[in-house]
């Protein structure tokens, strides 16, 4: 068992360390068995890790919002840590996480699924950040967030509606916390068969590489009952490991333990991650009547044309890639401020990249999370307005051109403004002539 064996606790016979801190009393009878001239070093003192997560767990919505999650997405976080059978694997034909990282980001509609991925330190220490990104460069462009696997791990979890991982630590917390949780690979050997981790590996809901996943998300979260396991052995002494810590600590330093109490740092609140995907969007779009609706899903930057009833357009950044896809672009899209000098105003922008594509029906310009000019191919400019942690105003533009390429007018959203939904949320979005 990697950690409890003699060739790691012991040299000659003795053990090496004066305190084991261990955060259950199941590890402490696995102690007894493995190596049991170690046991009167062992000390059950909780998991300091996991009290502060359950700490944070209040300020999940913050936390979510730091993850650029609106109102009515789901949150998938993919981890992996960093031996050969793990998510990320060793580069071998059978690894999961390289074609699952496009399929996620093109099946699951734009507006609502968020993903993000934890990677183990040792997988960026062993290959660089440079080549991290290079490999998950498609997946970058199209809206995938790589979390900073120091700082900002534990409030990905926090904020997570489901978890996609392997064996490691960071989805056997996630199980712990009472998240829905997908192995996406286990290993074929080496954990010891009676420990926890082994036990939840064989209790997890396996990931099917060949469902769509959306369904199989659905499914996942639709059917979630917790596993007890990783609730009940993750610690055996909820939020008081601080305290449990540092009377240890004191006891070997032969010191006096100070008389106010033991504080955990608290988890940070992660620097806003603003998604702004750069993938060329495919857009499937219904209009309805009785009473009027708009549905909606973008697909970033997918293989092939999105499945559903309705009409499909394309709606691509400027900043894209493939230039070659502006001149096929039904929305043109750019993000900034709009006293950007480089773009001059919105209104000036999207005159500009009008009159550079001509196919184009229509343009709009990003100025905030939920506003955007817009100019129609007439020459109309318009504002749209979201409501609060609402729709992307890329989407709100999208919306528009679906109205405006059903024979809807201008007018009428202008007096009544759109309605727009994405799976079962509605959206609200006004519309405002511009001078």
């Amino acid at each position: 068992m990697f950690g409890l064996s003699p060739d790691w606790l012991l040299h000659d016979g003795i053990p090496i360390a004066d305190a084991m801190v261990l955060s259950h009393p199941e590890q402490l009878d696995r102690l007894r068995t493995a190596c049991p001239e170690a046991v009167a070093t062992a000390v059950l003192a909780g998991d300091p890790c996991f009290d502060r997560m359950l700490a944070a767990r209040p300020y999940r919505e913050r936390f979510r919002k730091a993850f650029g999650v609106r109102r009515g997405q789901r949150l998938v976080v993919l981890n992996s840590t960093w031996n050969p059978e793990s998510l990320f694997g060793d580069g071998g034909g059978a690894d999961v996480f390289p074609p699952l990282l496009p399929r996620l980001t093109a099946e699951l509609p734009a507006d609502e699924y968020r993903v993000a991925a934890v990677l183990h330190p040792n997988i960026w220490q062993g290959h660089g950040p440079g080549q991290i990104r290079a490999w998950l460069d498609r997946a970058l462009r199209a809206g995938l967030v790589l979390v900073d696997p120091l700082h900002d791990w534990r409030q990905a979890l926090l904020a997570a509606d489901a978890v996609i991982g392997d064996h490691g630590s960071v989805s056997y917390y996630a199980a712990a916390l009472g998240i829905p949780v997908l192995l996406g690979t286990t290993p074929s050997a080496g954990l010891d068969p009676l420990s926890p981790v082994a036990q939840f590996v064989d209790q997890a809901p396996q990931f099917d590489p060949h469902a769509p996943l959306a369904d199989h998300l659905d499914g996942l979260i639709a059917n979630h009952r917790p596993l007890p396991g990783p609730a009940r052995l993750t610690t055996s002494a909820p939020g008081t490991s601080a305290a449990l810590l540092r009377s240890l600590f004191y006891r070997l330093l032969n010191t006096p333990e100070p008389q106010r109490p033991a504080l955990l740092e608290p988890l940070r609140l992660p620097p806003h991650q603003h998604p702004s995907p750069t993938a060329p969007l495919k857009v499937l779009t219904r209009v309805t009547t009785n009473p009027y609706a708009i549905h909606l899903a973008r697909h970033s930057d997918p293989w092939y044309e999105p499945l559903g009833e309705g009409d499909v357009h394309l709606a691509v950044p400027e900043d894209t890639r493939d230039p070659g896809q502006l001149a096929l672009a039904d929305v043109l899209l750019r993000e900034g401020a709009a006293d950007d000098p480089r773009f001059g105003s919105p209104e000036q922008w999207t005159a500009e990249v009008l009159a550079r594509h001509p196919y184009s029906s229509l343009a709009a310009y990003v100025t905030g999370p939920r506003t955007c000019t817009v100019r129609t191919r007439t020459g109309r400019l318009l504002r749209l307005t979201g409501e609060p942690d609402g729709l992307a105003p890329g989407a709100s533009a999208s919306a528009l051109h679906a109205w405006l390429a059903a024979g809807r007018t201008i007018d009428r959203a202008t007096k009544e403004g759109l309605t727009i939904r994405t799976d079962s949320t509605t959206h609200h979005v006004t519309v405002t002539v511009m001078p």
